[in-house]
């Protein structure tokens, strides 16, 4: 998405580029683990909504195999690239306002994608309404509002400034409409949709070299926007900046929210 669209972080940046690549290392383990106790297996049809990149659609073609789909879409595809496997098929979509695409799936999945939409009810109806019966919507949101801090352990000045800038992000988030507490309201909105055996567990790392990372990208990203409101001094940012090639700053992210659902057979 841009940020025109509403979403704050623009991934048409060179910054959303080593985003893409921390968020991959941080969760890509956790997203694989669940989905991979649903299957999916040898043929099976998959949907990746809001891809970004193409680290868990190329895990998916790995399973799916030669007889499988593996449908990646975004609104923004120029992360898409690259060498893509078979399987795969890359699609420009906006799951907000496109309908599903056809042929029902055996596995619908979504990270990190509602929570930045205005309507994320009716982008989750569409999502569930792909899958077919017996298949599994996978979704998982933050909730920012669950676990607020950049730095849990506030022991000292570096960390202080940390979470001084992550409330500024936050507020920059509400701001464009983001739901700060969405995450932990996905298992109602799956049963909901009429799904059943649905589950939930939440998930975030404690400090972490991609952590670090994916501060600093966003950080980068929304430089001016936090200075332009208040939020945080050029000076302070470049303090912050520092801090994060150190590896004595312990940073976390929201909390990751992964929920699971079934479509009756």
């Amino acid at each position: 998405m841009t940020s025109e669209d509403g979403y704050l972080l623009d991934n048409r940046q060179h910054e959303a580029g080593r985003r893409f690549a921390a968020l991959a290392e941080l969760f890509d383990p956790w997203t694989l683990d669940h989905l991979d106790r649903l299957g999916p297996a040898a043929g099976w049809r998959c949907w990746e909504v809001g891809a970004g990149g193409l680290s868990v659609p190329t895990a998916l073609a790995e399973r799916v195999g030669p007889t499988g789909q593996v449908l990646a879409t975004d609104v923004d595809t120029s992360w898409l690239t690259g060498p893509i496997p078979t399987p795969v098929e890359v699609r420009r979509h906006d799951v907000a306002r496109d309908e599903p695409p056809a042929g029902g799936f055996d596995l619908v999945h979504a990270r990190l994608v509602l929570v930045h939409l205005p309507d994320r009810a009716e982008a989750l109806r569409r999502m569930a309404a792909a899958v077919r019966p017996g298949g599994w919507l996978v979704v998982e949101d933050a909730d920012p509002a669950l676990q607020p801090l950049a730095c849990p352990h506030e022991r000292g000045r570096a960390e202080e400034l940390a979470n001084r800038i992550r409330r500024g992000f936050r507020a920059l988030l509400a701001q464009r409409g983001v739901d700060l507490a969405f995450g932990r309201s996905l298992p109602v909105l799956l049963r909901d949709a009429r799904l059943r055996d649905v589950r939930a567990e939440g998930y975030f790392p404690l400090a972490s070299p991609a952590c670090r990372e994916l501060e600093a990208a966003t950080v980068r990203q929304l430089r001016e926007r936090l200075v332009a409101g208040g939020l945080a001094t050029d000076a302070e940012i470049d303090q912050h900046l520092t801090h994060l090639r150190e590896e004595e700053l312990d940073i976390t992210t929201a909390p990751l929210v992964t929920c699971w659902g079934r479509r009756p057979a």
